[in-house]
């Protein structure tokens, strides 16, 4: 087997830019046509601030993890405790276009997988657009399945239209 040409390490904070700029291009040319650019550009700053992920390495049951290659950064993970304790949660993963269906998004999510048995979690849970129908299939593929729908409101008038996504891990 030939071993891949990217490597999976914990995010660093001086990475956090980099991070921002690879979510950015990824919803840009992922999310129109699902949710609106103006949309895209207000989840952008809720969630890839780099104060909040710099808090968010800090804390205790938060994972930030990023797959790289030589040229830089191809993917990423977040993952953290849920409120129930037997559960994580996979809040974001992403890989860059030109890396997706080469291994990439398999192994950050073997990677989630196995930080959630190391805590004795049973369950990971995560959310994803219900009009997201290419995650949609590829967490269908490893296993998850749809358990509920729930609309969020996220403020500035925008909600989130989602469904939420369970896999038991054995």
């Amino acid at each position: 087997m030939i071993a891949p040409s990217w490597q999976i390490t914990a995010l660093q904070a001086d990475q956090i830019e980099a991070l921002g700029a690879l979510a950015r291009y990824i919803w840009q040319r992922h999310y129109p046509g699902i949710i609106s650019p103006a949309q895209i550009d207000y989840m952008l700053h809720q969630r890839y601030r780099a104060a909040l992920i710099r808090q968010q390495l800090g804390q205790f049951g938060s994972w930030w993890d990023m797959a790289q290659n030589e040229a830089g950064m191809i993917g990423f993970a977040h993952y953290f405790l849920d409120i129930d304790p037997q559960r994580i949660k996979l809040d974001k993963l992403y890989v860059h276009p030109a890396w997706q269906r080469r291994g990439v998004g398999a192994a950050l999510l073997g990677r989630v997988e196995s930080e959630a048995r190391r805590q004795g979690c049973g369950t990971l849970t995560l959310r994803t657009n219900k009009h997201n129908h290419i995650a949609l299939a590829a967490y269908q593929k490893y296993g998850f399945i749809v358990t509920a729908a729930v609309v969020t409101e996220i403020g500035a008038g925008w909600v989130m239209d989602d469904y939420v996504l369970e896999k038991a891990l054995d």
